[in-house]
């Protein structure tokens, strides 16, 4: 049964979401404070973590940036009242998979938790690793290789370059990107994509990711 932990210092919520999860199959435990959250996550073996952005002791975006200090890479949901593009940016840039705003469908939320570990890395230690030409992204220290010396890239261009090795030869669209990199909509005609393409680029190398004109990206197989 994969476990779930709960972050959330609503009695309600909390109470719906476990029941929820619950009744779809789901192990759940519920930590009320920012602190908590911490031990609950670095102590369990949990596999995602819905995490609550106001939480008493330490905010949610300080959990968020402690657990990816400290070398927890399980996929992490926010769950928050706030409907703020900044919070949402800072929240991605730290190393957040995904971003449901309160009021919520129970449904959409999840959708999202089922897709997220779909997609997470298996728990094998070789599984961690992901190896393409001369790139090497290991997923639980974040270190990336390139031709066996350390690049330093960002929580968003990390995820990035993950989606692409995962993809090797796949034609990948701007929309694709935004959808497992970014998880949420920018506005139409936004070229965020393009801007952080060529940010890896710049770091793992010109010719390991193409662009096939009028469909998107791809890192040739």
């Amino acid at each position: 049964m994969r476990r779930i932990l709960i972050a959330e210092d609503e009695v309600r919520v909390a109470a719906f979401l476990d029941k929820g999860l619950q009744a779809n199959g789901f192990k759940t435990a519920i930590a009320t404070t920012g602190p908590d959250a911490i031990a609950y996550a670095l102590d369990g073996d949990y596999e995602l973590i819905v995490l609550d952005l106001g939480l008493p002791g330490k905010d949610g975006l300080s959990v968020l940036e402690e657990l990816r200090g400290q070398g927890c890479y399980i996929p992490i949901v926010i769950l928050t009242a706030r409907d703020d593009i900044t919070d949402k940016l800072t929240g991605f840039e730290l190393g957040a998979d995904d971003y449901v705003t309160k009021p919520f469908r129970f449904e959409e939320l999840l959708a999202r938790i089922r897709a997220r570990l779909r997609t997470a890395p298996a728990t094998a230690e070789q599984d961690w690793v992901l190896t393409h030409r001369i790139i090497v992204l290991n997923l639980r220290t974040r270190i990336v290789q390139v031709d066996e010396q350390v690049i330093e890239l960002s929580a968003r261009e990390f995820t990035l370059a993950e989606t692409f090795m995962n993809h090797p030869g796949q034609v990948l669209s701007r929309e694709q990107l935004l959808d497992r990199v970014w998880g949420y909509d920018y506005a139409p005609g936004s070229n965020v994509v393009d801007v952080y393409v060529g940010y890896l680029r710049k770091k793992l190398g010109s010719r390991l990711i193409e662009t096939v004109r009028g469909m998107g990206y791809r890192m040739p197989g």
